[in-house]
């Protein structure tokens, strides 16, 4: 059979010239992207032009449009907004404004575009594209171009890449930027819940977002907000009243703050705006709260961009490139979009129309249509939130006599209480009577175990490590200790939230079964480990909060670098054998190299390391960041890779080394962790529900389950949330070095060597193809 992978070595980009350009509002990690494109570009043998203050400059031409080198984007990943400047242009809705701009291309040979921006920016450049024969033909009669010009450059490609903090462009899970925001707005909440608590006071936030609730929902979901207003979702009739019963009703549960998050485009179902003065009156006037009103503003859009974002955007701006490089004349411009966890391109039109769309079924009062077009991500937060938001009255619950209990196995991760939280109150939505068990395993076989109510978990979601505490202690030398214990309490189901101890936790539990009918229940697990090195899941609970805090060690480390010149720093992170944090940390902190257990080196590699930055050292980039995986060799330790350095390195540069140690578990959550957690405890909670019922024996009044898929692990799979038997798993563990034999992200590996400047071979068959919205939105189940 012949080999059809693709590789990068075979893609040449030699002649050709790629513009980039960032244009509309400015958004973080689109230098990031600009970045990635600039290196790619340079690396397949392109040439690669910065095209200044967006559209404008192309239409000004002159120095605005300016060949980029691989040193001028140094020290651009961690720097929120954009460096090449944004422009709101009038000139280019012009034919004539069009005509220059296409004159300045011709000029310098490009006729490849990468576009980042927002929809606007994205239907200029298509437009763009569909008039350039035309413009070439009036050009060549003003005789301003040659005929010949006009043949070599007859077709311009253009890909786009979505920069936008509201996540409003439909057919992208993600956009550029939009992480970023979170984390600015969650900074601002989690600072102003100290101070509402001080007071016993009520806020109201406005969050961006004048088409779109996005920021508004997934910052509400994080924050566990009382209330939120998007324009997707306009109120029903009679919220006032409900509102305010539900702040008060939360008060009298002795919770001494409220928090409403309101978009900044929020309507009433007559189409008229709610505005956060609006509310403030509402709720002085109804309930005399102390209120106070907090306009968050353009900080959403600045500081520094997020690690996710970092990520995205040099994964967009490398496969940004290869769809330049691969495109032809009929091909159709694209968008270089995320689902799940895997970069697609979609054609451009189809998301611009499908955005659209969108404005339309809401001018028209249409919303429910409206959220299912924003596509399957929006629409599970928005479901999730609700689940969570509106606790019933008792008489309201449906009732079960189920005993369901919760746990933390393994060592702390953030985001492991915004999982607890969410199940907790889900399985009392269900009708569940909840229990908490302290201290994993331990706790459980000592009987530590206790009903858990919906207010005990109020405040939870912002709150980072394990606050129902966690052990690595494994469950099978107390096997039978533990079975008396699911007896006493009457145990029908558990949820094991936690790392690779969870895990064969799990399938200790599920060994036992024969042995023990009281564990003969519905089991699942929802990985939570910084390592992220769960077989089964793409992701865990946690993992983004430990890359936040490597990315902003390693930005403060290179800023102190770039005072005393020709210095490199050897960075150790955490992660076991699994090498995730360092590569993925690698790449969103610019590092040089990543040394990990799952791709094997040696003395020469090292050796290799040290000439490449000798010869980073003679460039204007006289710094260097080196991060290795704590586990990633027995014999080249941490202390061993510093003194090669420092050894083959004197005279040229100098070498610091630094251990982040247990800092990268602590810390407050991230939006995505906080999000994460949320949304797959739920959905977990809701398979435990299903297989109550499925497991219920009415002859015995009990439940017996003793079936493979009845103990299961919740995990992300590419596109994903999927249920797997853990017996299923087995095959795919490595069970001495506790990682999975196959793990997606080494596919990232060598875009991060690619960017550092290193010839790499990268298998590159994934991409390429077009996916059409349509079916795109069809597979992407409970994308996160």
């Amino acid at each position: 059979m012949p080999d059809t992978k693709k590789f990068i070595e075979n893609l040449s980009g030699a002649g050709k010239c790629i513009g980039v350009l960032t244009s509309g509002g400015d958004a973080q990690g689109m230098n990031a992207a600009v970045r990635a494109v600039v290196r790619m570009g340079i690396y397949v043998g392109a040439k690669v032009y910065f095209i200044h203050e967006g559209y404008q400059g192309m239409v000004d031409g002159g120095d605005n449009i300016k060949e980029a080198s691989w040193e001028s984007v140094s020290s651009m990943l961690q720097v929120g907004g954009t460096v090449i400047g944004s422009a709101r242009c009038k000139d280019f809705r012009t034919h004539e404004g069009r005509l220059r701009a296409a004159l300045n291309l011709v000029q310098r040979g490009i006729t490849n575009l990468c576009v980042i921006g927002g929809d606007g920016s994205l239907t200029g450049a298509n437009l763009f594209r569909e008039e350039w024969s035309g413009l070439l033909d009036e050009l060549v009669q003003s005789g301003e171009i040659s005929e010949e010009a006009s043949q070599i450059h007859s077709a311009l490609h253009i890909v786009g890449m979505v920069g936008s903090i509201d996540n409003d462009f439909c057919g992208t899970d993600m956009t550029i930027g939009t992480d970023s925001a979170l984390h600015r707005i969650i900074e601002v909440v989690d600072a102003i819940m100290t101070t509402a608590q001080s007071h016993q006071r009520t806020f109201v936030l406005e969050v961006m977002g004048r088409h779109c609730g996005y920021l508004a929902l997934v910052s509400a979901l994080a924050c566990g907000a009382d209330w939120v207003l998007i324009p997707e979702m306009p109120p029903k009739d009679g919220w006032e009243e409900q509102m305010c019963y539900k702040l008060s009703e939360n008060r009298a549960d002795k919770k001494r703050l409220n928090i409403i998050i309101v978009a900044e485009g929020a309507i009433d179902q007559s189409n008229k705006p709610i505005t956060t003065e609006l509310i403030k009156d509402l709720v002085v006037r109804c309930l005399g709260f102390d209120t106070r009103v907090t306009i968050l503003g353009h900080v959403q859009r600045g500081g520094t961009p997020s690690a996710f974002d970092r990520i995205l955007a040099s994964r967009m701006g490398v496969e940004a490139v290869l769809a330049l490089l691969e495109a032809s004349p009929g091909t159709p411009a694209c968008v270089v979009s995320l689902c799940g966890n895997q970069a697609v391109r979609v054609p451009l039109m189809e998301c611009v129309q499908m955005t659209q769309e969108v404005q339309k079924a809401m001018d028209e009062k249409r919303f429910e249509e409206a959220v299912r077009l924003r596509g399957r991500s929006f629409e599970n937060n928005l479901n999730t939130y609700k689940l969570l938001s509106h606790r019933k009255i008792d008489s309201e619950l449906p009732h079960s006599s189920f005993n369901v209990a919760v746990l933390n196995v393994g060592a702390p991760a953030a985001g492991m209480n915004a999982a607890v939280r969410s199940a907790v109150r889900v399985g009392i939505t269900e009708g569940h009577t909840m229990f908490a068990v302290s201290d994993g395993f331990e706790g459980f076989y000592k009987g530590q175990i206790k009903e858990i109510k919906w207010g005990d978990v109020g405040g939870w979601t912002g709150q980072g490590g394990s606050l129902l505490g966690t052990k690595r202690t494994l469950p099978a030398k107390h096997i039978d200790k533990i079975a008396e214990q699911m007896r006493i309490h009457n145990i029908n189901a558990l949820l094991v939230i936690g790392g690779f101890e969870a895990y064969l936790g799990l399938m200790e539990l599920q060994a036992a079964r024969s042995k023990h009918a009281e564990l003969c229940v519905p089991m699942v697990m929802v990985p939570a480990t910084v390592s992220n090195n769960i077989p089964g899941s793409d992701l865990s609970i946690g993992a983004d909060t430990a890359l936040n805090a490597i990315t902003d060690t390693c930005d403060r480390i290179k800023q102190s670098a770039s005072g005393t010149k020709r210095r490199v720093f050897i960075i150790e992170t955490m992660g076991g054998y699994c090498g995730y944090l360092a590569t993925v940390g690698g790449l969103a902190a610019g590092a040089d190299a990543a040394y990990i257990y799952e791709e094997p080196f040696d003395i020469r590699e090292l050796q290799s390391n040290v000439e490449h930055l000798t010869e980073k050292m003679k460039t204007s980039i006289q710094r260097g960041l080196v991060l290795r995986n704590e586990n990633c060799s027995e014999n080249y330790t941490t202390d061993f890779i510093y003194q090669l350095y420092n050894e083959e390195g004197k005279g040229v540069f100098d070498c610091r080394k630094n251990v982040l140690g247990h800092m990268q578990q602590g810390g407050a959550p991230s939006p995505f962790d906080r999000n994460f957690g949320t949304k797959i405890a739920a959905k977990a909670m809701q398979w435990i529900s299903k297989k109550l019922k499925e497991f219920y024996r009415e002859d015995e009044g009990r439940v017996f389950a003793n079936t493979e898929d009845s103990a299961c692990l919740l995990g992300m799979r590419r596109r994903a949330l999927v249920f797997q038997p853990v017996i299923q798993l087995k095959d795919e563990t490595d069970f001495v070095h506790r990682i999975p034999k196959e793990q997606w992200w080494l596919r990232l590996r060598p875009l991060m060597k690619i960017l550092a400047k290193y010839k790499t071979s990268y298998d590159v068959s994934d991409s390429g193809q077009l996916e059409h919205i349509v079916r795109l939105r069809a597979k992407d189940i409970s994308a996160i």
